[in-house]
C-alpha cells in the first residue's frame, strides 16, 4: 500500500544507522515492527524469572527460611 509522509530526514537517517537499514521503505518497516512488538518483548522478558538475578525457589537459605 502506498502512503504518502513528510519524514524527518535527520530521525530517518539516525533510525538507518541504528537499524542497518538500507532503504527509507526498509526503515520505516523495521522501526514499526520494533515498535508494535515491544510491548511483547517486555512482557517476555518481566515473565522470565531469571531475568532480573534469578528466583528465590532455587535459593537454598531463603528455602529454609521460607515459611510452611
Amino acid at each position: 500500500m502506498r502512503t504518502i509522509l513528510d519524514v524527518d530526514d535527520a530521525l530517518l537517517a539516525a533510525a538507518q544507522a541504528e537499524l542497518g537499514t538500507a532503504t527509507k521503505d526498509d526503515t520505516v518497516n523495521q522501526a514499526l515492527r520494533y515498535v508494535a512488538e515491544r510491548n511483547a518483548r517486555s512482557r517476555a522478558l518481566l515473565d522470565e524469572p531469571f531475568f532480573l538475578g534469578g528466583s528465590d525457589l532455587t535459593d537454598a537459605e531463603v528455602m529454609r527460611g521460607a515459611r510452611r
